[in-house]
């Protein structure tokens, strides 16, 4: 094989793959007391707050290495997050990983037989596109993968 099209092969395959950890999503009722209690954790502030309106939550953000804190709050009673906080209680909801090619990962997911909760990406907060994985494939972790929006 020509070591351009080895070349480009490992590309394609480096392309689509989980490339780490992007954050933790932890859902909290009050995310300005939550705020204060990461802050004390980390020793450092939130970088940022966001609200997600089609998803009825407010999100905040901490930095830890590569990795981030997302706190999430609910804004509305029929929320994702209402409803998980309801059922579980405060605590991680859950694990988001970066990738370079979302709808790559969306194919090679369902090609594996897992359940999507989202067909298609939508637009998430810190400027990602995201999917999730239903609970129930991931050992009762719900997965979220997210792409950088270019």
């Amino acid at each position: 094989m020509p070591w351009g099209i080895l070349q480009k092969l490992v590309s394609v395959l480096n392309n689509s793959e989980m490339k780490k950890i992007e954050h933790i999503g932890i859902a909290v009722n009050d995310l300005e007391e939550a705020n204060k209690v990461y802050a004390a954790v980390m020793g450092k502030p939130h970088y940022k707050t966001e609200a997600v309106v089609s998803e009825g939550v407010n999100t905040s953000f901490f930095e830890i290495g590569e990795s981030k804190i997302e706190l999430l709050a609910a804004t509305s009673e029929d929320s994702a997050i209402a409803k998980s906080i309801l059922k579980r209680g405060e605590g991680m909801h859950h694990i988001a990983f970066a990738v370079d090619d979302i709808e790559a990962e969306i194919k090679r997911l369902k090609n594996e037989g897992f359940q999507l909760l989202n067909e298609q990406p939508k637009t998430g907060a810190d400027n990602k596109l995201v999917v999730f994985m239903h609970p129930k494939e991931a050992n009762g972790v719900l997965i979220e993968l997210c792409q950088e929006i270019r």
